[in-house]
C-alpha cells in the first residue's frame, strides 16, 4: 500500500465498490478461521459475545474474533460463554454491511429479555467493527435509510445488559469517504463509549489515517491486541451488575 495508490483511487474517483477491491486486495484480507455458535441458547449462558467478522473472512467470527474468545475465556473464571457470530455478507458491498446492524441488534435485544442475567459483549473486526460500532448508535443520523428489519437504535434500556464492546481496527472516516461517502462517522454510542475498547495497529491503513503497513491490519489475531482487549472485557464483565 503506497501514497500513489491513494492519489490514484482519489483522482479517479472509482466507484466505491472498486475502491474496496484495491484497498481490501491490497490488505490481503482472506478467508479465515471461523467460530462454532449456537443460533438461540439451549440455557442462558453467563456470558455471551456476538462478534461480527471482518471482510472475506469465512462465516463464524473469523480470526481476530476467535482470538479474542480464545483470550477472553479462561480470563472468566469458569463462567460460562456462548458465542454468536452476526450473520452478514462481510463482503465487499459495504452497504450490505447493514443487515449486519439488524441482526447484532436483533440477538442483543433476543438475549437482554430472553436471558436477563446474562453479559454480553459486542465486538467486532474491520467491517465488522463498523457492524459492531453502528449496533451502539443511539439515534440515527440525519439523512440516512434505515435498513430493511430495522426500526431504529436499540432501546436505552438495553444498554445496561451490553457489559463491553471491543473493536479492532475500525474503519476511520478518510477511509469510510473512500468506500461510501454516505456513510456516517463509527463513533460509539454514550450509553456504550466507557465500556469500549478500540484497537488500531500502528500503521494500519484502514484505522489509522496515512498508515501504510498493509500487514498491520491482519495482525491483530496475533500481535497482542486480542489480548488487550480480553483483558479490558474481562475487567469490565467483573465490575457489570447482574442484570434482572
Amino acid at each position: 500500500m503506497n501514497s500513489a495508490l491513494f492519489d490514484r483511487v482519489r483522482s479517479h474517483r472509482i466507484h466505491h465498490l472498486a475502491v474496496i477491491i484495491l484497498l481490501l486486495w491490497t490488505l490481503a484480507i482472506s478467508p479465515l478461521v471461523a467460530a462454532r455458535a449456537a443460533a438461540a441458547p439451549s440455557a442462558c449462558s453467563d456470558v455471551e459475545i456476538v462478534f461480527a467478522r471482518g471482510t472475506f473472512e469465512a462465516p463464524g467470527v473469523g480470526a481476530t474474533g476467535q482470538a479474542f474468545v480464545d483470550a477472553l475465556t479462561p480470563r472468566l473464571g469458569g463462567a460460562s460463554v456462548d458465542v454468536y457470530p452476526v450473520n452478514y455478507p462481510a463482503s465487499l458491498d459495504f452497504q450490505a454491511a447493514a443487515s449486519g446492524i439488524t441482526d447484532a441488534g436483533n440477538r442483543i435485544q433476543y438475549i437482554a429479555n430472553s436471558c436477563p442475567t446474562t453479559k454480553i459483549v459486542l465486538g467486532g473486526y474491520s467491517q465488522g467493527a463498523a457492524v459492531a460500532g453502528y449496533t451502539t448508535f443511539d439515534a440515527v443520523p440525519a439523512g440516512l435509510a434505515l435498513p430493511p428489519g430495522l426500526t431504529g437504535p436499540m432501546p436505552p434500556a438495553v444498554a445496561p445488559h451490553v457489559a463491553a464492546v471491543a473493536l479492532f481496527g475500525t474503519p476511520d472516516n478518510w477511509f469510510l469517504n473512500l468506500v461510501d461517502r454516505n456513510a456516517p462517522p463509527i463513533t460509539v454510542g454514550p450509553l456504550y463509549a466507557a465500556k469500549t475498547i478500540q484497537l488500531c495497529a500502528s500503521g494500519d491503513p484502514v484505522c489509522a489515517p496515512g498508515g501504510l503497513d498493509r500487514a498491520a491490519h491482519s495482525a491483530y489475531k496475533t500481535n497482542g491486541m486480542a489480548v488487550q482487549a480480553a483483558d479490558f472485557v474481562a475487567a469490565a464483565l467483573d465490575r457489570a451488575p447482574s442484570s434482572d
